[in-house]
């Protein structure tokens, strides 16, 4: 049996499992009004969990990143999706502060893997000009879990409660295995799936860039040596910089509009779904107009630019918009879903350079300590907003609008000509 399009098939299982990804991970901040509420939690509380949590994801990152290089992409994925799936289901039975912050380290280390993991898939399975539509799309199940999370959430909270919502939930990512472990059987080079024209067009793609390097054997570098190149850097201090935008809203934003206007569960899913349709969108229009100006003789490193400055100044338009003009709820969260189209606009075209940069079993290793990185930043971020907010978000929302020129600016000064630079 041959699938005309098989690599489809693919980065379509990996943009279910980034649905199921940002479910899990959405369903505790939906929630926590009604949990905070029968167990006496306060909001200190949910930021040591969140912060537990994204230690563990910064962790997960780098381990993952070096356990898919070392397992490969099929088997790397099964570990990565069933620590998560039973970490959440297993929010069910948490009482306090202590099992929620241990779930949420074991959740955080599964979910740290679907990043470097996609990445890696990408590399393997698409050519250098469809990647960053690839890696749109696997962004845009992100977004799409996160337009979904909120009203589904708010649905089975109000039919099952908090406790049984998180078995549901929980129990997505195990049963999506079993597609994956069906479909996802080899490398493209191996799959008795694929057809001959589709290998052909993916590794005449992969094989002209890497001849570029030279035509010995793949080598794997060393964390150290992928960061001798100043170009590595780049991706490390863009994340680092960005990612606290993604995360503010992801974590923050149904608290926000729980403090702010006085929002139950039902309400927060009513409303925190609208900034995520805005993520989605920008998350394929970042891809294809790289890939397009790519496919019209653009070099990969003015398509990649292009994208991450577009991307950039969106954000920071919307981030200025949400201090002076966001006094409503609906306005709120409109002017969020310009943000969040910037953000997806421009991090869809920066996770993909590790692959622009890379080849081989070093694309995971760097896409996963970038992911490890950006998330240092959070994690500071994270501490501040319980005490800031008190007085008001406005200052939380300054501080990352400073950081987007910061993280746009070090792609152009870092990078200063994106292609394939390990040697073996």
């Amino acid at each position: 049996m041959k699938i005309k399009g098989l690599r489809w098939w693919i980065i379509g299982l990996i943009g279910i499992a980034t649905i199921i990804n940002y479910l899990d991970r959405s369903t505790l901040a939906i929630m926590w009004p009604s949990i905070s509420n029968d167990l006496g939690m306060t909001k200190n509380d949910y930021a040591v969990i969140l912060n537990v949590f994204m230690v563990a994801y910064a962790v997960g990152q780098s381990v993952s990143g070096r356990l898919f290089d070392k397992v490969g992409t099929r088997i790397g994925y099964v570990i990565a999706i069933l620590t998560w799936g039973i970490s959440s289901f297993l929010h069910s039975f948490a009482r306090s502060i202590l099992s929620f912050s241990f779930l949420r380290v074991t959740l955080g280390l599964g979910e740290a893997g679907n990043w470097p993991g996609a990445v890696k898939s990408n590399a393997e399975w698409f050519p250098v000009k469809e990647r960053a539509v690839a890696q749109g799309m696997f962004n845009a199940g992100a977004s799409i879990g996160s337009v979904i999370a909120p009203p589904l959430i708010a649905t089975l909270w109000a039919a099952f409660g908090w406790q049984v919502t998180f078995i549901i939930v929980g129990s997505f990512g195990i049963l999506w295995i079993i597609p994956w472990l069906i479909i996802n059987k080899k490398l493209p080079e191996k799959h008795p799936w694929i057809t001959q024209s589709e290998l052909k067009y993916i590794k005449n793609d992969s094989d002209k860039n890497i001849s570029k390097v030279n035509n010995e054997p793949e080598k794997v570098l060393s964390i150290k040596q992928i960061l001798s190149y100043r170009e590595a850097w780049s991706v490390l201090v863009s994340r680092f910089f960005l990612e606290p935008i993604w995360w503010l809203f992801v974590g923050w934003m149904p608290l926000y509009l729980a403090d702010k206007y006085g929002f139950n569960v039902k309400q927060i899913g009513y409303f925190a779904w609208v900034p995520y349709v805005g993520a989605a969108i920008g998350s394929i229009a970042g891809g294809m107009y790289a890939g397009k100006l790519i496919k019209n003789g653009k070099s990969v490193n003015k398509a990649r630019k292009t994208a991450i400055l577009i991307g950039g100044i969106v954000m920071f338009l919307g981030l200025i918009a949400t201090i002076l003009w966001a006094n409503s709820p609906l306005k709120f969260v409109i002017i969020v879903a310009f943000v969040l189209f910037g953000f997806q606009f421009s991090i869809g075209n920066i996770q993909t350079l590790p692959s622009d940069l890379f080849v081989g079993k070093s694309v995971g290793s760097l896409a996963g300590f970038g992911g490890t990185v950006g998330v240092f930043s959070v994690i500071i971020m994270n501490f501040l907003i319980p005490i800031v907010s008190e007085i008001s978000y406005t200052p939380v929302f300054i501080m990352i609008a400073v950081f987007v020129p910061m993280g746009v600016a070090a792609v152009f000064l870092l990078a200063k000509e994106i292609k394939i630079l390990q040697k073996n």
